[in-house]
C-alpha cells in the first residue's frame, strides 16, 4: 500500500511540474496607465524595500520613449526612484547634471532621480558561465536599492537587433567603463559604392568619430554603438563581413552584463512596452518609424520569459521568424539564447492575457 501511495505521489509530483515548468508572462495591449496597472498588480509583490525603477529617459530630440505619465501611478504606489547611468558619448546624458535635466523636461518630475555612477562605480568580478569578462562596471548607487521595477521599451537597435529588458539592465547600469567594454571592437565599414557622401552618419556620430570625403572612422573614438549603421539612407554601412560574430559577440556581452546584474541582485521585474516600434533605440535623435503597429505592455519576473515573449508578439505582426533581421538588419535573437544557456531564466512560457483571461503556454523546447 505504502508503494502504491509513493507512485501516486510520484506521478502527481511529475505532473504538477509538468504544468508548471513555464514562466508567467502577464498581457494587455491597452497601453495606458490602467494597462500598466494591470501588470504590475501581477509582478508588484516581488517588490520591497527601496525600489529602482530603471527607465530610459530619451536622447535630446527623441520623441519614442516610453512617456512617465503612463506609469505614474505604479511608481508611486512602489515609491520608487528613477535610476540611470551617465551614457558614453557625447550627449546631455553625458554628465549628471544635464543628464537629470534632460530627464525632467520629458516628463520624469515625480519621483527622486538617481543617476547611479554619480558618486562612482563598483566591481563585480568572476561570474559563473561567462565567457568574455571576468570583471563587470556598475553604477556604485546600484546597492543602495533592494528592489527594482525594470521597465523597458522593447524596439530595434542596430547591434543587438532589438533593446529590451536585457540591454536595459547590462548597458543602463553599466558605467561607461563598462558600456565601452560592451561596445570594443564593434567598429562598422563603409560600401563606397553605395555611399553618396550625405554626412548623414558624420551628423549622427555621438563621439565625433566619423569624417568624409573620404569616409573614414577613428576607432580611438569611436564605442561601436552602431548609429551610423542606423542613419545611412543607402545601406553603405555595415560591420565587417570578415567579422559576422561581431553582432553575436555583442548580444553574449550584454547578457553577460546583465548576469552580473542579476547574481548580485535577485529581486528584480520586469515590465516590456511594445509601442512605437522603430529600427533604433532611444538613444537616437532620429529613430525612423515604427515598422510594426503597437502591440501592448508585457510583464513578469522571467527575463528571459518576457524577452522570448515580446520577440514572438512582434514576429507574429511582422509575418516572420526573426523580424529585426528583416527591419534593422540585425538578429537579436543571440540574446534570448544565451540568457537561456547561462541560466537567467526561462523559454518556455505561458502569456496571460488580462484583456480576456486566455492562456497561450508556448515552449521551444
Amino acid at each position: 500500500m505504502k508503494r502504491i501511495l509513493f507512485f501516486l505521489f510520484a506521478v502527481l509530483f511529475v505532473s504538477a511540474c509538468t504544468k508548471n515548468d513555464e514562466s508567467a508572462v502577464y498581457f494587455t495591449d491597452q497601453i495606458t496607465p490602467e494597462g500598466f496597472a494591470k501588470v504590475y498588480e501581477k509582478i508588484s509583490n516581488e517588490l520591497e524595500g527601496k525600489v529602482g525603477v530603471k527607465v530610459h529617459f530619451g536622447e535630446e530630440g527623441n520623441t519614442y520613449y516610453v512617456k512617465p505619465d503612463l506609469y505614474k501611478n505604479i511608481v508611486l504606489d512602489c515609491n520608487g526612484t528613477f535610476i540611470e547611468t551617465n551614457v558614453l558619448y557625447k550627449s546631455p546624458r553625458q554628465q549628471t547634471e544635464s543628464h537629470i535635466a534632460l530627464a525632467k523636461s520629458h516628463g520624469f518630475t515625480y519621483a527622486p532621480i538617481d543617476i547611479l555612477d554619480a558618486t562612482g562605480e563598483i566591481q563585480i568580478e568572476n561570474i559563473e558561465g561567462c565567457q568574455h569578462y571576468n570583471k563587470f562596471y556598475f553604477g556604485k548607487n546600484l546597492d543602495n536599492y533592494n528592489s527594482f521595477l525594470i521597465i523597458s521599451h522593447f524596439k530595434g537597435h542596430g547591434s543587438s537587433g532589438f533593446g529590451g529588458a536585457i540591454k536595459n539592465i547590462s548597458m543602463g547600469f553599466a558605467t561607461p567603463k563598462g558600456k565601452l567594454a560592451m561596445h570594443r571592437n564593434n567598429f562598422p565599414v563603409c560600401e563606397r559604392s553605395r555611399c553618396t557622401d550625405c554626412d548623414s552618419c558624420v551628423l549622427e556620430c555621438p563621439a565625433n568619430a566619423i569624417t568624409s570625403n573620404p569616409f573614414s572612422i577613428d576607432v580611438e573614438k569611436c564605442t561601436g554603438c552602431g548609429k551610423c549603421i542606423d542613419v545611412c539612407p543607402n545601406d553603405a554601412l555595415r560591420y565587417p563581413k570578415d567579422k559576422q560574430d561581431v553582432q553575436t559577440v555583442f548580444c553574449e556581452r550584454l547578457v553577460e552584463y546583465a548576469k552580473a546584474i542579476l547574481n548580485r541582485h535577485e529581486k528584480m521585474v520586469y515590465i516590456n512596452v511594445l509601442v512605437d516600434i522603430s529600427t533604433s533605440c532611444d538613444c537616437s535623435r532620429n529613430p525612423g518609424k515604427p515598422f510594426v503597429p503597437n502591440i501592448g505592455i508585457l510583464a513578469s519576473t522571467d527575463i528571459v520569459a518576457i524577452e522570448k515573449a515580446s520577440h514572438d508578439l512582434v514576429a507574429k505582426i511582422h509575418g516572420c521568424k526573426d523580424p529585426f533581421l528583416e527591419a534593422v538588419k540585425t538578429s537579436g535573437l543571440r540574446q534570448i539564447e544565451y540568457a537561456f544557456e547561462v541560466g537567467m531564466g526561462n523559454k518556455n512560457y505561458r502569456l496571460i492575457n488580462l484583456d480576456t483571461d486566455e492562456t497561450t503556454i508556448v515552449r521551444t523546447e
